[in-house]
C-alpha cells in the first residue's frame, strides 16, 4: 500500500514541477518579447542591451573582420614618343641600345672601363728623351714565365752631345736594362770611338726580348732573354764606316780588351768567344740578379791571326829535274855505302885467306836495269 501511494505522489509532484517549469519559461518569453526595443535600426547599437541578454547570446566567437591592404596604383606605360620609329605590325620591332639615365638625361650603354695604368716607375722618369729614344710598351704576359713589366723600346741612344747612335734593330728592354745599355755607350763607348777619331753611329743588336730557354735548348731555364733583361751586341759602327766586331780577332787586341773591362764593370753577366760555342760571333749582356751579387765575366780576347797563313806547300821550283827520272832514295844510299866502303883503310888479312880468296872466282855483279820513264811505258800500253 505504502508504494502505491509513494508512487501517486510522486506522479503529483512532478506534474506540478512540470507545470511550473512550462509557466517559468512562458514567463520568460513573455518578458522577453516586452523587453525588445522599439526604436530605428540605426539607433539600436546605441540601445542599451537588457541585463538577461547574455543569457540567450551565441557562445561561438565571432569571425575578425580582415585588415584591408592598400596596394599601390600600377604604373602605367608613359605615351609613345612622336619621334619614335615606326613598325608594322606583322614585324618585329628593333632593339634599341641599352639606355641608363645619369642626372636625369639618357645615355648609351658605356664600355667596360680599362684597368687603371700604374703610375710610372722611377726608372721611367729618369730615362727621358735627353738620354734615350725608348717609348714605354704594355707589359707582357707570355707562356712559362716569359716577358715583364715596365718595358720600353729602345730605338736610340742619345750622347752628350745631341747625337743619336741608333739601335737596330729597336730592343724590348726592361728600363733597368735599357738604362744600362744607354749608360755604357754614352760613358764608355763615345770617349773609346772618339779616340779613334770618330763617333759611334749605331749598336748592331742581334737578339734582345725572345721567349725561350737558354741558348735555344728545349726544356733548358727560361733564358734572360726571355724576361727581356738581355741584348746581344754584335758590333759597332762608327760615323766614318768602320765597324768594329766584338768577336773578330783582326780587331786590335787592347780595343777588344777595353770593351771587355767596360762591360764587365757595368753587367752581372758577359758571354762571349771561350764562355760555350753559343757565343762565338756575338757578345751577351744581362743583368741577372744573384745571390751575394755573384758576377759572370767569362770573355777570351784572342790573339790576332798571322795575315798569311802557311796552309799550302811551297811552290816547285823550275830547275827541279821531273819527278819520273828522279833517283829513288835507296839508290842513293846504296852508292853511298859503297863509296864509304872504298875509302876505308885495308884490313891485313889472315894468312890462308887469299888462298881461299883466290880459290873462289869472282862474282860479277849483275848489270843494273833502267826503268823506262812512266810516259814511255804509258805510250806502250796504248799501243
Amino acid at each position: 500500500m505504502n508504494s502505491s501511494a509513494e508512487k501517486a505522489s510522486r506522479k503529483w509532484a512532478y506534474g506540478v514541477f512540470g507545470r511550473s517549469r512550462a509557466a517559468m519559461v512562458t514567463a520568460a518569453a513573455v518578458l522577453l518579447l516586452l523587453g525588445m526595443p522599439t526604436v530605428p535600426a540605426f539607433a539600436a547599437k546605441a540601445f542599451r542591451a537588457a541585463p538577461w541578454a547574455d543569457l540567450f547570446r551565441d557562445a561561438s566567437p565571432r569571425p575578425r573582420p580582415r585588415a584591408t591592404v592598400r596596394r599601390a596604383a600600377v604604373p602605367l606605360p608613359k605615351p609613345r614618343p612622336a619621334e619614335a620609329p615606326f613598325t608594322e605590325p606583322g614585324q618585329p620591332a628593333a632593339k634599341e641600345p641599352q639606355t641608363s639615365r645619369q642626372n636625369g638625361k639618357p645615355s648609351e650603354q658605356a664600355a667596360p672601363a680599362p684597368p687603371p695604368t700604374p703610375p710610372p716607375s722611377a726608372c721611367r722618369l729618369a730615362l727621358t728623351d735627353a738620354i734615350a729614344i725608348a717609348p714605354s710598351i704594355p707589359d707582357i704576359r707570355g707562356a712559362n714565365g716569359c716577358g715583364g713589366e715596365d718595358l720600353v723600346r729602345l730605338e736610340a741612344i742619345v750622347l752628350p752631345d745631341k747625337r743619336q747612335v741608333s739601335v737596330k734593330p729597336a730592343a724590348i728592354l726592361r728600363c733597368p736594362m735599357a738604362t744600362a745599355l744607354a749608360d755604357w755607350i754614352r760613358n764608355d763607348i763615345a770617349p773609346l770611338a772618339a779616340s779613334l777619331g770618330s763617333t759611334v753611329s749605331n749598336l748592331d743588336n742581334f737578339n734582345s726580348y725572345e721567349c725561350r730557354g737558354r741558348n735555344r735548348i728545349v726544356g733548358a731555364i727560361l733564358s734572360e732573354h726571355g724576361r727581356a733583361n738581355a741584348v746581344d751586341v754584335r758590333a759597332l759602327k762608327l760615323a766614318n764606316g768602320r765597324s768594329i766586331s766584338l768577336t773578330d780577332r783582326t780587331v786590335p787586341r787592347e780595343l777588344r780588351e777595353t770593351v771587355l773591362h767596360s762591360v764587365c764593370a757595368r753587367f752581372s753577366t758577359v758571354l762571349g768567344p771561350g764562355s760555350d760555342w753559343y757565343h762565338e760571333d756575338h757578345i751577351h749582356l744581362d743583368l741577372m740578379e744573384r745571390r751575394n751579387n755573384y758576377r759572370i765575366c767569362q770573355w777570351d780576347v784572342w790573339d790576332p791571326l798571322p795575315q798569311k797563313a802557311p796552309l799550302l806547300p811551297a811552290e816547285r821550283p823550275d830547275e827541279a829535274p821531273p819527278r819520273e827520272v828522279a833517283a829513288k832514295p835507296d839508290d842513293a844510299k846504296s852508292d853511298a855505302k859503297s863509296d864509304a866502303k872504298s875509302d876505308a883503310k885495308p884490313v891485313a888479312a889472315k894468312p890462308g885467306a887469299e888462298k881461299a880468296n883466290a880459290k873462289k872466282p869472282e862474282a860479277a855483279a849483275p848489270p843494273r836495269q833502267e826503268k823506262p820513264a812512266k810516259k814511255k811505258r804509258r805510250q806502250n800500253r796504248r799501243s
